[in-house]
């Protein structure tokens, strides 16, 4: 049996590459943020930064993020755990294999159909 981490290993990398580049972004933006206050003779306050943060990394999020989500995840999970279309390709390979066998071998074609039949019904 799999561990967590190997079975979701891809997912794991992805949110190590989020969580760094969100970091990142929230330091680098913390510099531009007190070089510009600095410029115009404004005070420092860490709750202005917040949400001037805040409100950029949601435009982006919006913007880019929930799209590629949208187009890569969510057509990936609509096309291949739920969609017909994608059943509709599986069932069509059975049956030739199941035709393949019966005509190469009828008696254990037949029965070897069955008993794959019955262990992944």
């Amino acid at each position: 049996m799999k561990s967590i981490w190997k079975k979701y290993s891809y997912t794991w990398v992805t949110l190590a590459f989020f969580t760094f580049s969100v970091i990142l972004h929230w330091i680098f933006g913390w510099f531009a943020f007190v070089n510009e206050q600095t410029a115009l003779n404004q005070p420092i306050h860490f709750n202005d930064y917040a949400i001037e943060m805040l409100r950029d990394m949601f435009e982006n999020w919006q913007s880019e993020f929930l799209q590629l989500i949208w187009q890569v995840a969510g057509l990936a999970m609509l096309l291949h755990m739920a969609s017909p279309q994608s059943k509709e390709g599986d069932d069509r390979k059975e049956e030739k294999l199941d035709l393949i066998l019966e005509k190469l071998d009828p008696e254990k074609g037949r029965s070897l159909v069955a008993k794959i039949n019955q262990k992944y019904s």
